[in-house]
């Protein structure tokens, strides 16, 4: 008798526990609602069975966190394979935000200073010029010496007037990267990024460093030079000095044998259905496959939901994680000041886009300060500080259609506070 009436103790016991802790994890606890939170589920469902997107996985942190974790539609279409919340997603140019705090930790260690030229520490960026008159034919070129050095500064803030090649806005540096054989992105074929980036500095550039915002390769200079300042290689010192302390244990330029499986496939619409994105360019199976040298500091990484939230959460956290510090916190709050203010239209601070004023007047987009970013596969985030608010969403396509989900996904995030 005395077992039976222990037993029924124990199993009281154990589920009034669970019952403490499943209201400790309500989202209500951290100021969202439940209820407004289940309206993201209502989207994501009918974007999915309106055929606009194959899927997705999104995350939301508040107060360091976690509140909404979730998977929803088919990684896989094809062979009917759905997503899982630990899937390994390419998140390309979220890689940036990575690269830029390196730069910023080995500032912080008096290594060089912000506004110091590049050509310091990478000697072929000496003898700047800028493209004046380009020939249609034969992609030759007319350039004009630059009055101005790029600096470090420019690099992280993209003002640095390095192109995108096959991804520039303008068609003429499409034909002068490809001429020169640069790599924007990501690739399988065996070349190194010292290789890439001091073929990249013998070119011309869109505009005078300093004087207006162009997107491209500024990243990836930087990721060569964390090498040439570290004297480590870019994944080593990721791993060593980012990834182990801020417990990203899925993040990697080239996955182990024990994650590949793991990695989804990058889906693209044809005909009406979703099928394997087979890239005209690029192998988009680059993370797993090829010569793996490549370790692109703008876009070569692969990570999880999971994994980048504690990326933004050390930002949220004044620079620590866990109780390390990675980061100063006058640092962290330089990276939330518009470093480009002098060019119109233009907020970005030392590692991210800010959400502006005016960008929070419309409404959707967070507070002030908001830092957001999106990577080329459909990958996308944002960081709240006033909120205390992540949120991450991946869906892993090429279909620039599937591009306006993450906005409103933000949106619903939003929405969802209360508190």
């Amino acid at each position: 008798m005395k077992k039976i009436i222990f037993g029924l103790t124990l199993i009281f016991f154990v589920s009034s526990c669970d019952q403490t802790n499943s209201k400790k994890n309500l989202p209500e606890n951290q100021g969202v609602s439940s209820e407004r939170l289940d309206r993201i589920d209502s989207y994501l469902n009918k974007v999915i069975k309106q055929n606009q997107i194959p899927g997705a996985v999104a995350l939301i942190r508040r107060n360091d966190k976690i509140i909404y974790n979730k998977a929803f539609g088919y990684s896989d279409v094809e062979n009917e394979i759905k997503y899982s919340t630990d899937d390994i997603f390419r998140i390309a140019s979220m890689t940036k935000a990575i690269t830029s705090l390196a730069v910023l930790m080995l500032w912080e260690e008096g290594k060089f200073n912000l506004d110091d030229p590049i050509e310091k520490y990478i000697p072929e960026f000496k003898n700047l010029k800028i493209l004046t008159d380009f020939n249609e034919t034969d992609s030759t070129y007319l350039s004009k010496p630059a009055k101005n050095k790029i600096s470090i500064r420019h690099l992280l803030t993209h003002t640095s007037g390095i192109g995108y090649g096959l991804h520039d806005t303008d068609p003429r540096f499409t034909r002068l990267y490809q001429k020169h054989g640069i790599v924007d992105l990501f690739t399988t074929d065996s070349i190194n990024i010292e290789s890439n980036v001091k073929k990249l500095a013998q070119l011309p550039l869109h505009h005078e460093p300093g004087e207006a915002f162009t997107y491209g390769e500024s990243l990836d200079v930087l990721g060569y030079f964390i090498e040439v300042i570290s004297q480590k290689s870019l994944d080593v010192f990721f791993k060593e000095r980012i990834f182990e302390p801020l417990e990203m244990k899925d993040t990697y330029f080239y996955l182990p044998t024990t994650h590949q499986d793991r990695l989804v496939p990058v889906q693209t619409k044809k005909d009406g259905f979703w099928t394997k994105y087979q890239g005209d360019f690029y192998d988009t199976n680059f993370p797993v496959k090829g010569a793996k040298t490549f370790l692109s500091g703008g876009a070569g990484l692969s990570s999880t939901t999971a994994d980048y939230s504690n990326f933004l959460q050390m930002f949220l956290n004044k620079g620590s994680f866990n109780d390390k510090q990675i980061l100063g916190k006058k640092t962290v709050e330089l990276v939330y000041i518009n470093q480009n203010s002098h060019i119109p239209d233009s907020s970005f601070g030392l590692a991210f886009g800010l959400v502006s004023e005016k960008d929070q007047a419309l409404g959707g987009k967070g507070s002030a300060g908001t830092l957001y970013w999106a990577g080329y596969f459909n990958t996308s985030y944002f960081a709240d500080p006033e909120e205390e608010l992540i949120g991450i969403i991946y869906l892993q396509t090429y279909d620039y259609t599937s591009f306006l989900i993450p906005n409103q996904f933000k949106a619903l995030v939003f929405h969802s506070l209360i508190n």
